[in-house]
């Protein structure tokens, strides 16, 4: 069997309101489990504890993930800053 090698490059990683999406979706998980959370004894009859659970986990990871994601756009935006004033730094005229 042969090798697969692409035929085109990669495209560039989409950008976008990553911040934003992370903090909603751990929203929605802490929402989840907060709804779950009174029909607990129903899930505890049916041994379907781990939805509960499940929840509460996604939203405390979902608190990582905002935690990185506001570190890595604080990051980006800094370092576009840095290349920016360099690239004022560099111009013909600067002071």
């Amino acid at each position: 069997m042969a090798k697969w090698t692409p035929k085109h490059e990669a495209p560039e990683p989409l950008e976008g309101p990553v911040v934003a999406t992370i903090t909603g979706g751990t929203i929605l998980w802490f929402v989840l489990f907060l709804v779950q959370l009174p029909f607990y004894g129903w899930f505890d009859d049916r041994d379907l504890t781990w939805w509960v659970w499940t929840c509460l986990a996604g939203g405390g990871l979902g608190l990582i993930g905002v935690w990185y994601v506001r570190g890595r756009d604080a990051a980006l935006k800094r370092a576009a800053a840095e290349a920016s004033g360099a690239a004022r730094a560099d111009a013909p005229g600067a002071a």
